[in-house]
């Protein structure tokens, strides 16, 4: 499976959470950024087979179903012409291709679920990113400003009063981090808290919880009903 093996714990990171626990936060963002491109690459390289998995699959479906029509109107032209042993012949073997499109349109659903899959990594990676990228900025642009007041206030001050406003200027961007961050998760609640109910989605239409195949019908019973069929229009 690759990478689509990991989709779960793709889309349950959360970067800000990830980069609150830190201690190195500069160091987390490196790391995790390296992750970040690594797996986006393999995403992007799995992709296209993925889409073509999805392709083939419903060609093969679509042949199916058009496979299934063609039997049903041969088996009527048969018993229009009173060839009831051809009918019959034709119904069985129609009968065998319902078996078969169960199958496929499982494997359809499969592959389709997958291509849906890489679609949302995808966006999640690059939507990572960003926000990493952003906190970069964040933390660097604190990082400056702290160590330029430190600077400016030790030529004026004692130790202890440069570290006062050294801790006070932090204080005050971290203030400023912790309200943008509010505001950004706030935004991104109602995506966040519909991660679970998209996986049970997923899983769903992978095959785990989807309806049993039905029964193909039997030929015998379908060549009464286009006898009955042919009966009625005369």
């Amino acid at each position: 499976m690759g990478i689509l093996s990991r989709f779960k714990d793709v889309m349950k990171v959360n970067v800000n959470a990830l980069l609150d626990r830190t201690e190195d936060p500069e160091k987390t963002v490196d790391t995790y950024m390296r992750s970040l491109n690594t797996d986006l690459g393999k995403v992007k390289a799995e992709t296209a087979s993925v889409l073509s998995d999805e392709r083939r699959a419903k060609r093969a479906l679509d042949e199916c179903n058009a496979e299934i029509k063609k039997l049903q109107r041969y088996a009527e032209k048969a018993v229009e012409a009173g060839n009831e042993d051809d009918a019959l012949k034709f119904l069985e073997r129609k009968a065998a291709q319902a078996e078969k499109l169960n199958e496929l349109q499982a494997a359809y659903e499969s592959a389709s679920a997958n291509a849906v899959r890489m679609k949302q990594m995808q966006d999640k990676l690059v939507s990572d990113m960003s926000q990493l990228e952003a906190r970069y900025a964040e933390l660097k642009g604190k990082m400056a400003a702290a160590k330029a007041q430190q600077e400016l206030n030790s030529g004026r001050s004692s130790l202890g009063s440069a570290n006062a406003a050294f801790h006070t200027m932090e204080e005050k961007a971290s203030r400023a981090l912790d309200e943008a961050e509010a505001l950004a998760e706030l935004r991104a609640g109602a995506k966040e808290d519909d991660l679970d109910d998209l996986i049970a989605e997923l899983e769903k239409n992978t095959g785990k919880d989807g309806a049993a195949p039905t029964s193909p019908p039997n030929a015998e019973d379908e060549l009464e009903a286009i006898k009955k069929k042919l009966n009625k229009k005369e």
